[in-house]
C-alpha cells in the first residue's frame, strides 16, 4: 500500500460517502487531484470534521493503491480565516475549474503554488483585486494544463502582432484580429505584455499586474474560453453568483 505523507493539499469538494464518511476531492502540490475517503468524518467527535473545508490549507497523509484512497490523516496549516461573501463564491468557482478542467493523478505543483497565492489573495481582498486575482488564475491554469495559445502571435499564421492593432482570443481559433463581429478584444502590446508575465519562473504578482491592467476586456475571452473546453454555457458557481446578485437586486 502507497502511502503518502506531510502532503500540501487544499480541499475542492466534498460529499456523504456513507452516514459517517466523506468522499473528498483534493488537489496535492506533488499528486495532483486525488479522491480520498475520510472515514467517520461526519461524526461529531471526528478531529477530521472541523479541519477537511475548502480553502483552507492542510497538510494531508494518505495511503491506498484503488482510485479512492483513504485519508489517514489532515491537519491545518492556519494563515487565513474562511472566506465569505463574494470571496467565498471566488474560491468556489476556482474549485469547479479545477474539478472540470484536471485529470486526476497529474501533479500540477507550479499551479498548486498560484491557487494558493490566489486563495490568499481574494481571503483578503474585494473589488478590483478579487478580480484581478481570478483573471491571474484563469490564464495561469490554461496555461498549466497545454490550452492557452500564445500570446504573442495571432495563432492561425503565426504572424506577429501590431502594437495598436486589437485581436481577440477565441476558443476555436485561439488569438487573431478583431473583427466587427467580435466581441472584446486587446491591443497587441496588450497581449505582448500578457504573454511576457507568463514566462517561466516569473512570479505571481508579474501576472497579477498584467492582468490587473486589462481586466474588463480579458474577463470575457477567458470566460468563452474556458466555458468551452469545460463543455458548458455558464459554469455552475457563475450561475450561482447570477441568481443572488438578482435575487439581491
Amino acid at each position: 500500500m502507497k502511502r503518502i505523507a506531510n502532503e500540501p493539499a487544499f480541499v475542492l469538494h466534498r460529499y456523504a460517502w456513507s452516514e459517517s464518511s466523506l468522499i473528498l476531492e483534493v488537489f496535492t502540490r506533488h499528486h495532483g487531484r486525488v479522491a480520498l475517503v475520510a472515514r467517520g468524518a461526519k461524526k461529531p467527535s471526528s478531529n477530521f470534521r472541523p479541519i477537511l473545508l475548502p480553502l483552507q490549507p492542510l497538510h494531508v497523509a494518505y495511503g491506498g493503491d484503488a482510485e479512492i484512497r483513504t485519508l489517514k490523516g489532515a491537519e491545518w496549516m492556519g494563515g487565513h480565516v474562511m472566506p465569505t461573501g463574494d470571496a467565498l463564491m471566488s474560491g468556489y468557482y476556482l474549485n469547479e475549474l479545477l474539478l472540470k478542467l484536471m485529470a486526476r493523478d497529474d501533479p500540477h505543483p507550479r499551479l498548486f503554488d498560484v491557487y494558493a497565492n490566489v486563495v490568499q489573495v481574494i481571503a483578503s481582498s474585494h473589488g478590483e483585486a478579487l478580480q484581478a486575482a481570478l483573471r491571474t488564475f484563469e490564464l495561469l491554469l490554461l496555461r498549466e494544463i497545454g490550452l492557452l495559445p500564445l500570446l504573442d502571435a495571432q495563432t492561425m499564421t503565426l504572424g506577429g502582432l501590431d502594437m495598436a492593432m486589437r485581436y481577440c482570443l477565441v476558443p476555436e481559433g485561439g488569438l487573431r484580429q478583431h473583427g466587427e463581429q467580435d466581441g472584446a478584444s486587446l491591443t497587441g502590446g496588450q497581449w505582448l505584455a500578457l504573454q511576457a508575465s507568463l514566462v517561466e519562473h516569473a512570479p505571481f504578482t508579474t501576472t497579477l499586474r498584467a492582468c490587473a491592467d486589462v481586466m474588463a476586456e480579458l474577463k470575457p475571452q477567458l470566460r468563452t474560453l474556458l466555458n468551452y473546453h469545460c463543455g458548458v454555457t455558464t459554469l455552475r458557481t457563475r450561475q450561482m453568483m447570477l441568481d443572488l446578485n438578482a435575487l439581491q437586486a
